[in-house]
């Protein structure tokens, strides 16, 4: 790891590691510690049950007390907590900090997963009326954790966490890579994540810079960033959200250095936000991030955002106090550029030597089957499979239904019984697509279960339907295609 300055001494960084683990001060160690209720009230902000559940006081009571329920504690009960670390270094440190005749916690830190911690500044739900400095270094949040969940989880050689913050990324990256290369423009952020590197036992190359100014001419296989994406005129308050660019230019900014970031082979994710124009395609423009990268993308858009809501979001996530005229001028410039919503999702680029790349831009709004990380390497599979076989070869193929799909029809009464208004394919599963579809195609799928190549199915629908196999043949292949790309119909490879 380059040695950044961490918030502790190596030794101190041992000596919190030994604490922790100790108290058993781990997300399973809090849980039954506190019990389903307190713990559901805890992701509520709701410290009640908490609090009379460590009215006890032991080690794990007191940093329960400290750095879950941000309680000022007193000084000898953090000093038991925190031994065999120095209680003069962690002040220090700023790892706790003097708050009336006690101690209260001076950072954000959270036990994550099974055994691990991050650490960050605390947060402005936790500390209400308190703006957030300009360098503030977030912890977990719902970002990050889409991100993670989004993540393509086949083991890599080399990895880099562009905009690394507190270092959450880069520990996941660390479970699939054998070297992890983590960025930022922050000198705080680089502090935290790499105290959150020590104290996990992990060993990464943090390097400072604006994105991907610091590794310039190096490529890696797999490369993730969640960073400051939010829209904006360009002004930067907050660098953990600001990048300083105009609008939404840090995605496409991302895109354009992709292909120089990757290995062959490699993949890229990041998220980001766009914008919808009035009078434009918004999935035009974001289609148009990717023109001449040679790269693989999908691209999904999993909400949007009126200007309003998009700038109380975010004038909120900072603390600050209600401004109008702030407010005022984002929502102006957003009038201005004639903005109407903004969109937020997950890019996924994959580098594949191809000449012909497929790229997608789609909306992926329903709730889709965890971890989706594993559904985007399907999909970059998949995309494999149908440029390898091409039309003839998909048409050879050999395929059978998604497991458990479903068929669901629209139906109206008339004098004649009931008429089929509207028939769509509902996947219960994976990516949980909905495709509405006419009967020929209801056809081809029912007969997909895996014994007969694809061009056999058609030639027997042909002479049901009175046309010839090839006329069928040509109007099936792209949607196979289609359906293959959303995993309605899986090729067979036995």
């Amino acid at each position: 790891m380059d040695r950044y300055d961490m918030l502790l001494s190596p030794a101190g960084v041992d000596a919190l590691r030994t604490a922790l683990t100790s108290a058993d001060f781990t997300a399973n160690g809090i849980a039954g510690r506190l019990g389903p209720q307190a713990t559901g009230g805890v992701a509520r902000n709701d410290f009640r049950a908490a609090l009379r559940a460590t009215e006890e006081r032991d080690p794990l009571a007191t940093l329960i007390r400290v750095f879950v329920c941000d309680q000022t504690e007193p000084e000898p009960a953090v000093a038991a907590a925190l031994a065999p670390l120095d209680l003069a270094e962690a002040v220090a440190a700023g790892l706790v900090e003097p708050s009336g005749d006690g101690l209260r916690a001076g950072v954000d830190l959270e036990p994550y997963g099974d055994h691990w911690w991050v650490l960050a500044d605390v947060p402005a739900s936790a500390r209400p009326g308190r703006p957030l400095p300009s360098e503030h270094v977030l912890g977990i949040g719902g970002a990050t954790q889409t991100l993670i969940g989004a993540t393509v989880r086949r083991p890599v050689d080399t990895a880099l966490d562009l905009g690394t913050g507190s270092g959450v990324q880069a520990l996941h990256l660390a479970t699939r890579a054998r070297r992890v290369t983590a960025t930022d423009v922050s000198q705080r952020a680089l502090r935290f994540a790499a105290t959150t590197a020590a104290l996990n036992g992990q060993d990464w190359e943090l390097l400072r810079g604006d994105m991907v100014a610091p590794v310039a001419g190096r490529r890696f296989d797999l490369v993730v960033s969640n960073p400051p994406f939010v829209v904006g005129p360009g002004t930067t308050t907050h660098v953990y959200r600001d990048s300083g660019r105009v609008g939404d230019a840090i995605g496409a900014e991302l895109a354009a250095a992709a292909p120089g970031l990757l290995t062959e082979g490699g993949t890229m994710q990041y998220l980001a936000n766009w914008v919808h124009v009035a009078g434009e395609d918004w999935a035009e423009r974001v289609t148009g991030w990717f023109a001449g990268t040679g790269l693989d993308a999908w691209v999904i858009q999993r909400e949007v955002a009126d200007p309003m809501a998009y700038v109380n979001l975010w004038l909120t996530d900072v603390g600050e106090a209600a401004d109008p005229h702030r407010a005022a001028a984002w929502l102006d410039w957003f009038d201005a550029h004639k903005i109407e919503a903004v969109g937020f999702g997950i890019v996924s680029l994959r580098r594949g030597g191809h000449t012909d790349p497929a790229v997608r831009v789609e909306d992926l709004r329903q709730r889709v089957e965890a971890p989706l990380g594993d559904q985007v390497a399907a999909w970059f599979d998949r995309q494999d499979f149908l440029r390898a076989r091409g039309t003839d070869g998909v048409l050879d193929a050999r395929y059978r239904a998604a497991p458990g799909l479903q068929l669901r029809q629209e139906a109206t009464i008339g004098d004649e019984g009931w008429s089929v208004d509207r028939q769509v394919l509902t996947m219960p599963h994976g990516l949980r697509w909905s495709e509405e579809i006419d009967p020929l195609v209801l056809a081809l799928v029912g007969g997909c279960d895996g014994r007969l190549p694809l061009r056999d199915q058609l030639a027997l629908l042909a002479a049901a339907h009175d046309v010839t196999t090839d006329e069928l043949a040509e109007a099936a292949g792209p949607i196979v295609a289609h359906l293959v790309e959303r995993g309605i119909v899986e090729p067979v490879t036995d």
